[in-house]
């Protein structure tokens, strides 16, 4: 997609938004592709302030990124939305086209995959989530695309129990789930996705099989998580949230810019760079 010349500003909303790499990983990537007028912000906004803040926008915005919680939010207040974004009722992703039109994206589904075949993982037969929140559903899409077999996700409350089972309805994956008293048989998966807060994993740390597969683990800060680190340790393999994160943040660029490829190397070293400062 052809942008504008005149469109050249961009940020990241959410609340809490201080802790945000977007701004490192955008900003490394417009260095790069040599877009010296181009600015990447922050912007702490919450629910309530969201429309008021679209309403202030002027013509020089080229899009958003938006982290928790204005993923659906922000839904009301587009144009349009992709299938992608539709599929889970999310939008992380706004571009503001040419012809003044909202539209929504979420680059989080692909951004699962393609962090995934970066290391090798084009397809799997059955997988493992741990947890159910918006992450979960996000994975759930992801494997829908290349998982040709059942997902199991462990859970903590029969409520969260039956929203993975609609979104496996609705996604169209077979989706079984589990208790979490129970999620230590999730490690002999073939891939397993953990999308829970910190520390919600380190318990499992102990019991991680002497020869894993492959661990998603969509944290980035602290890390490595304890069960990244015996993960590693027993020669598992590893995707972090920093890839999720890289790779989510390479489609928006090239969505908002309109420029591609967007340079994921620079981008992964800068926020690289960004977490060893912390």
């Amino acid at each position: 997609m052809s942008r504008s010349d005149a469109k050249s500003r961009a940020a990241v909303l959410g609340s809490p938004i201080a802790h945000s790499l977007s701004p490192v990983l955008h900003r490394a990537a417009y260095k790069a592709l040599g877009l010296g007028e181009w600015s990447y912000d922050r912007f702490e906004v919450d629910e309530e302030a969201l429309p008021g803040f679209f309403g202030k926008l002027g013509s020089e915005w080229a899009g958003l990124s938006l982290t928790m919680p204005l993923k659906r939010a922000v839904i009301p207040l587009l144009d349009e939305i992709s299938e992608t974004a539709s599929s889970v009722e999310a939008v992380n992703t706004v571009v503001f086209t040419d012809d003044g039109r909202r539209f929504g994206d979420n680059t989080d589904i692909p951004g699962i995959v393609a962090a995934l075949r970066e290391h090798g993982i084009e397809q799997v037969d059955s997988a493992a989530i741990l947890g159910a929140g918006a992450t979960a559903s996000s994975a759930l899409a992801a494997l829908a695309r290349i998982c040709t077999g059942e997902v199991v996700a462990y859970v903590r409350s029969t409520e969260r129990a039956a929203e993975m089972r609609q979104w496996g309805e609705r996604l169209d994956i077979e989706v079984r789930t589990a208790d979490w008293a129970d999620a230590e048989e999730a490690l002999r998966a073939p891939l397993v996705i953990a999308t829970t807060p910190a520390g919600a994993t380190d318990a499992l740390a102990a019991a991680v099989p002497e020869r894993p597969a492959t661990l998603f683990d969509v944290l980035y800060d602290p890390w490595p998580t304890d069960l990244a680190a015996r993960w590693s340790a027993y020669g598992g393999a590893v995707v972090s949230g920093l890839d999720l994160l890289v790779h989510q943040a390479v489609l928006q660029v090239e969505q908002m810019t309109g420029r591609t490829p967007a340079p994921l190397d620079a981008m992964r070293k800068a926020g690289e760079h960004a977490l060893a400062a912390r």
